[in-house]
């Protein structure tokens, strides 16, 4: 890890509603006297936009990789851009706006420390919309525990820059996120994007608000717990050949450490390269630490790699193709409305891989069941069934998973980051879940069974002890929602027939 007067890297995701303002935001927090962000690109864009007649977006194009396309009007890919604060060396992914690109968000989200939840105030009265619903829950279930929520627009409230708007809407997500499983103080910013205010410099015209900017919150947060004393595991995300110089493969390092010289196996397909060099920030490095997203210049000269490859050190636990494994997973919606069965073929998206993958057994399934009413005592029974024929809304499941594809998957326990999951069909999110074990290309991977679950009661809340460290925060995400399903709208419409 960074050490001395060194800055920590760390990646934030934009993420929130349809036109809520996340390009705005992250080209606004990454103005000249923050980031180095190229001014001829920024000029580029204003021109681009203005062609475009949609102003409300151009930076957008500041944002995006040369391929994304724009012919939509809204941003239709994932950007990374980069910008310093006091405290912290910040990667930011604005993720799309378009529900049909899920792979590309979950992707973003797999590899996030900290979300910024972007709101629009607007709306009056308000109400949780479904994908700001979907986004926390992903958000959350994939492992990121640092959150900012951004009420956006204030300046277009009724009247401009309502204490009254900001509180109804701190109301309302502040108790959905509880009930997806956040516990810690989450910061509620109210902000203009398109004005600038409390994005880096406080707002005069907020001056009933006694909290950070967004500039601020960011150096606030957590920092950020690494695996570096972890075998060396590296997801590529993309790759470019430079002719007779060999190929250059982007990718984010989840755990261990990655240096020039290092003879590294690139999995599934079992090939091997020697570093050349390591490249960040546009500058060669001599070490890379987990959550540096960096570039490899590889000795190889031809390497069909995809997205999705995992590479490792060839000396220390190199990764192998997975055969197959056995996950713990929850089942929050059903597809089509239908159950799900045994040789059910979804999507799975685990790091920054996106592939099919087969249901082969569900060794069993239990749900939590409460007993009474009364939710300030709740009894809970915990009904298990063996070999079950299907899954269904709710359920805990263990199940053997067989993926459709070659692909590199790591039990929780060892390499958390490329431990867990989500399965969607037909762009629907159908579950999430962790990988207890994995049997390997040559047999290695056969790990033991995990421990049984252990349901304890909590209060209001629930806890659910997983021996095995597996589905611990997971499982207590479900089952708080289960314990507390009255929706946001019930209670406001509750409040409005007491009045």
């Amino acid at each position: 890890m960074p050490t001395g007067n060194e800055k920590v890297n760390i990646n934030i995701l934009v993420m929130g509603q349809f036109r809520s303002g996340k390009s705005t935001i992250a080209r606004k927090i990454s103005n000249p006297e923050v980031t180095n962000i190229n001014k001829h690109v920024s000029k580029k864009s204003d021109k681009e936009a203005t062609k475009m007649k949609k102003k409300s977006f151009k930076y957008d194009r500041a944002l995006k990789k040369l391929e994304a396309k724009h012919k939509h009007g809204t941003t239709i890919d994932t950007a990374l851009f980069k910008f310093e604060t006091t405290k912290y060396l910040v990667t930011v992914t604005d993720v799309t706006d378009r529900r049909d690109f899920i792979k590309n968000m979950i992707t973003s989200i797999s590899q996030t420390d900290c979300a910024i939840l972007i709101v629009d105030s607007t709306a009056a009265p308000y109400r949780l919309d479904e994908q700001t619903r979907e986004h926390a829950l992903l958000a959350y279930n994939l492992g990121v525990k640092e959150m900012i929520c951004c009420c956006n627009k204030m300046d277009a409230t009724t009247p401009e820059y309502s204490e009254e708007r900001y509180n109804e809407i701190v109301k309302s997500i502040s108790s959905y996120l509880k009930r997806v499983g956040y516990t810690a103080d989450i910061p509620f910013i109210p902000i203009s994007s398109s004005k600038g205010d409390n994005l880096i410099e406080r707002s005069t015209k907020l001056d009933w608000y006694n909290g950070p900017t967004l500039l601020r919150a960011l150096d606030q947060i957590r920092e950020p717990e690494r695996h570096s004393d972890k075998p060396l595991r590296l997801s590529l995300k993309d790759h470019d050949e430079i002719g007779r110089n060999g190929i250059i493969a982007i990718g984010q390092i989840e755990t261990g450490i990655l240096k020039p010289g290092m003879k590294i196996t690139i999995a599934p397909i079992g090939l091997t390269a020697k570093v050349k060099s390591v490249g960040m920030n546009r500058e060669s490095v001599q070490e890379a630490f987990p959550g540096d997203i960096v570039g490899i210049h590889m000795t190889k000269k031809k390497i069909d790699l995809k997205r999705g490859y995992v590479a490792s050190n060839s000396k220390d636990d190199p990764a192998k193709r997975a055969i197959s494994f056995k996950s713990r997973l929850v089942i929050l919606n059903l597809p089509g409305g239908c159950l799900i069965p045994n040789g059910y073929e979804a999507m799975l998206h685990c790091h920054t891989f996106h592939g099919c993958f087969l249901f082969k057994e569900i060794m069993s399934k239990s749900n939590l069941m409460s007993g009474t009413d009364d939710q300030d005592d709740q009894e809970l029974k915990h009904i298990t069934q063996v070999n079950p024929d299907h899954l269904d809304k709710g359920d805990i499941g263990i199940v053997e998973m067989v993926p459709r594809e070659p692909t590199v998957v790591e039990a929780f326990e060892k390499y958390p980051p490329l431990g867990h999951f989500t399965i969607t069909d037909m762009g629907q999110m159908v579950g999430v879940g962790v990988i207890m074990s994995v049997d390997k290309e040559d047999g290695d991977g056969a790990n033991k069974r995990g421990k049984k679950s252990v349901v304890i009661k909590y209060g209001k809340k629930l806890v659910i002890a997983v021996a095995d460290l597996i589905l611990e925060a997971l499982t207590t995400s479900y089952v708080n929602q289960l314990l507390c399903p009255e929706s946001d709208d019930e209670e406001d419409d509750n409040e409005d027939n007491k009045r």
